[in-house]
């Protein structure tokens, strides 16, 4: 049984869909490790499935609710955000140029530029917060694909979806939106009119530090999905069954993870906006955030769990709070129930485009008075 489709995404969430697994009318999903499928007789598969690199069950829940949260036509899972990423983009033409921001996650960011080193793609970098500039920008080079991360890791700048894929409907440019930290909880982009977004899933959509994973979701079957998709089976990019479990047992639960840490980012933000140890607070949810007014729009029911803090005297400062912190925990990645802390700019190592003195903060879903004491401790 599959519940109704006019559910709200919460309950859809909760309830992964309503399925329920047969034949003992299982509440729990249960987990597939099959690699291959018997045929019958005459050489058919009454099952429908030949081998499980492109074709496990294991997948079946978790990429019908992603795309059901997403108000998609179709999700296909991966083992990591970046597997999903590089799918997609091996699926345009050899030479095609994509149309990328300066601030976005800077592994992708740097394969990016390998890419284009290579003859591959051809790749240019417009400001995320600039609207103006990336239609003059999409008129100039009429890329066939403009990729959006909003808000940009780690700087949380605003990119106007709505706006950004009226411009590349002009010229046929395909969009597609990096939509990891709102989540289908705050965002859904293929409502504003983009044409892919990918997550990694490893972060919120799981939400607990132990799958790595990624996705992407289509608004449309088209031949680059197609050929995105194609790319999962033959190249081999493909989830083990138990974490696809994990995974769809997480997301089961990402409307109140979401929720709570975007109200406590909220909070934390509010907090030291003013405080003289602090040279900026970073996050959307503030009015005084430059791309607040964007943000508010295309972000409904809160702004996010990620902000960072530009701690004020410069990058010896940021590294020392970093490490007085008790609470949140000095580690790479986002999105889980535990808050996290990283100085990014060490993270990311030469040609970062972070400032030194930012710190990138993660918010879970500990008591926010504990997280707050913590960081005005840290900052001494």
């Amino acid at each position: 049984m599959t519940a109704p489709k006019s559910l709200s995404p919460d309950t859809l969430a909760a309830q992964g869909l309503g399925w329920i697994t047969q034949p003992h009318h299982d509440i729990a999903p249960a987990i597939h490790p099959a690699s291959t499928f018997e045929r019958a007789g005459d050489g058919s598969y009454p099952g429908g499935r030949v081998y499980s690199r492109d074709q496990s069950p294991a997948y079946d829940q978790a990429e019908a609710l992603l795309a059901a949260l997403e108000g998609g036509h179709q999700a296909l899972l991966f083992p990591s955000g970046m597997a999903a990423a590089t799918a997609l983009l091996q699926a345009l033409e050899p030479g095609a140029r994509v149309l990328a921001p300066r601030a976005m996650y800077w592994a992708l960011r740097n394969w990016l530029i390998e890419l284009s080193a290579r003859g591959h793609i051809a790749v240019e970098f417009y400001d995320n917060a600039d609207t103006a500039g990336l239609t003059m920008a999409l008129d100039a080079l009429r890329p066939r694909l403009l990729w959006i991360e909003t808000p940009a890791n780690p700087t949380w700048e605003v990119t106007d979806i709505a706006a950004a894929c009226a411009a590349a409907r002009r010229y046929g440019t395909l969009v597609a939106v990096d939509s990891t930290v709102p989540t289908p909880v705050l965002t859904r982009p293929l409502a504003l009119g983009a044409d892919f977004v990918m997550h990694s899933a490893t972060k919120y959509l799981n939400g607990h530090s132990d799958v790595v994973a990624g996705a992407l979701v289509c608004r449309e079957d088209t031949p680059t999905w197609q050929r995105a998709r194609q790319n999962r089976a033959l190249g081999g990019a493909v989830l083990g069954p138990f974490e696809a479990w994990l995974l769809l047992r997480g997301m089961r639960t990402l409307y109140p993870r979401v929720r709570q840490a975007s109200a406590s980012a909220l909070a934390i933000a509010r907090a030291f906006e003013r405080d003289p140890r602090v040279a900026a607070v970073l996050y959307p949810g503030l009015p005084s955030h430059p791309g607040h007014a964007v943000a508010a729009a295309q972000m409904q029911g809160g702004f996010g769990g990620m902000l960072a803090l530009r701690v004020a005297g410069g990058e010896g400062a940021a590294i020392a709070a970093a490490g007085r912190l008790q609470v949140f925990k000095r580690a790479t990645s986002l999105g889980s129930v535990e808050s996290l802390v990283e100085h990014r700019a060490s993270v990311e190592g030469p040609g970062s485009l972070c400032p030194p003195d930012l710190l990138r903060l993660s918010v879970g879903i500990e008591a926010v008075e504990d997280l707050i004491a913590d960081l005005d401790q840290a900052l001494g």
